[in-house]
């Protein structure tokens, strides 16, 4: 018979007597109770080595009772388990000192291992509570489905931690939503959040943006400028498109993140960094690895603790949640209330979503401003769908045309420089951006092979030797 004593809290008769024959089984002595006052007498008394609690009982809620707990026995693990699948839930567990958070249903295989995993390693002290103990707040991140509860488990765990994370995921997942999230809720959350687009800057200047440059460093340098690492200083610098990062800047990101300095594109002086990395990608950067457009120790550095965003067509059960918010959004911003019936919703959940959250919100958006009717019905959604299908040819993920992309990327260079313009050459410089791209694609796409690439692309074979040899596009040997 094992000597530890599990303490269960439960409202629910029927989870106690599942938890009770289940750790019994395992060698435990469990006691089992469906309040929190006989909870807290006992952990008051110096009875258990692990508690197991639910969210809500009829006399307290467990996230208030837990930072009483840790006052009280510091050392005591506590697992919470909670049918109220929110992203406020697993992190407020974790903020006020949880060991794990479960979210309703369960594996009970799972709960045992945690429960063996917890009395055999040695706790300490943990974070007190939370600032807003009594109200939960607006949470960036919206769903319910077993794939985002993984997301938000992890996410508590990160919350009192300066790891470096790698975000992955398709264009319109919300990976800077869950990168605002580590920062707002995490130990950084005083300092600044600074969030830069890899793919919106021209490579020349990537350097100078990142770490800053001393005036006259190169041509249009007429005054000393600041990096985002010193903007971000004392908190949280947001990489976005990090695949889109030329190898050159990869190599100064990479002393950053081994070393913790850095020195100004012209300067001498070396200076420390106190900032906590994010970055995230839509691209495979491992493929990009082995075709050596991405350095393979600076993606170990970044891919510490690697996230995947789920697509929105692999959770369908939380775009119900999604729309009301995104319909309550908008009726917030003056738009007509909008409600959708059942059959408009299942015809939503069974679409593919090429363009992820980001495609849903815009579709919600459409239908609160341009119909009349109050309750939107299954032809509305089916010819709105049908036209995003015929749309959807010439778009990227987010539902941008090429030209549209292009656009949205050069307006925000352009309002990136509110001090004044960009640097002269601008016209080359775009070319530059997407000819390289381009080219490196088109070899990929003919595994090297340069004289269909010449051919796909419209080029003679010398001109795509000379873009080669220019741009410093690896090409794989013997498909010449």
């Amino acid at each position: 018979m094992n000597s530890a004593t599990i303490l269960v809290a439960d409202d629910d008769q029927a989870i106690r007597t599942v938890l009770d024959q289940t750790l019994g089984r395992a060698g435990y002595e469990v006691r089992c109770t469906g309040n929190a006052a006989t909870l807290w007498n006992w952990i008051s008394d110096g009875i258990g080595d692990l508690v197991i609690t639910d969210v809500v009982m009829p006399d307290e809620n467990g996230l208030d009772l837990l930072p009483r707990i840790k006052r009280l026995r510091s050392e005591l693990p506590v697992v919470v388990m909670s049918a109220r699948n929110t992203m406020f839930t697993a992190i407020t567990a974790a903020d006020r000192g949880a060991y794990e958070y479960l979210p309703k249903p369960f594996d009970i295989n799972e709960l045992v291992a945690i429960v063996k995993r917890a009395l055999e390693q040695p706790q300490g002290t943990s974070a007190g509570p939370s600032e807003d103990p009594d109200e939960e707040p607006s949470m960036p991140l919206i769903g319910r489905s077993p794939a985002m509860q993984e997301i938000y488990r992890l996410l508590g765990r990160l919350m009192s931690t300066d790891l470096t994370v790698l975000i992955s995921g398709d264009s319109g997942t919300g990976k800077e939503l869950v990168a605002r999230s580590l920062h707002d809720y995490g130990r950084r959350r005083h300092g600044p959040f600074v969030a830069v687009n890899m793919a919106a800057i021209p490579r020349e200047l990537i350097e100078s943006e990142l770490f800053g440059h001393e005036k006259g460093a190169f041509t249009g340098a007429t005054s000393r400028g600041i990096g985002r690492f010193s903007q971000a200083e004392g908190g949280t610098l947001f990489l976005d498109e990090i695949g889109d990062m030329p190898v050159e800047a990869q190599t100064r990101l990479l002393r950053v993140l081994q070393q913790g300095e850095y020195t100004v594109v012209g300067g001498r002086q070396t200076i420390k960094s106190d900032v906590r990395i994010i970055a995230a990608t839509n691209r495979n950067l491992r493929q990009l690895v082995r075709h050596g457009l991405f350095r393979e120790d600076l993606f170990y550095r970044l891919n510490v603790v690697p996230i995947r965003l789920p697509r929105l067509a692999e959770r369908p059960e939380d775009i119900p949640d999604l729309v009301r918010h995104f319909l309550t959004k908008a009726a917030a911003e003056g738009l007509p209330e909008k409600v959708l019936d059942g059959t408009a919703m299942e015809k939503l959940q069974a679409y593919a979503w090429p363009g992820n959250v980001r495609e849903l919100e815009n579709l919600v958006r459409r239908l609160a401003a341009l119909y009349s009717e109050e309750l939107i019905g299954p032809q509305v959604i089916t010819g709105e769908l049908a036209e995003a299908r015929l749309d959807g040819s010439d778009t990227d993920a987010a539902g941008n045309s090429l030209g549209a992309a292009v656009e949205n990327h050069l307006s925000r260079y352009f309002s990136a420089h509110t001090d004044g313009l960009p640097p002269t050459g601008l016209y080359q410089r775009v070319l530059r951006e997407v000819e390289r791209p381009l080219i490196a694609l088109s070899l990929t796409a003919t595994r090297g092979n340069q004289l269909q690439a010449a051919k796909l692309l419209g080029l003679n074979r010398n001109t795509l030797r000379k873009k080669i040899r220019e741009f410093d596009i690896p090409v794989a040997r013997g498909h010449e």
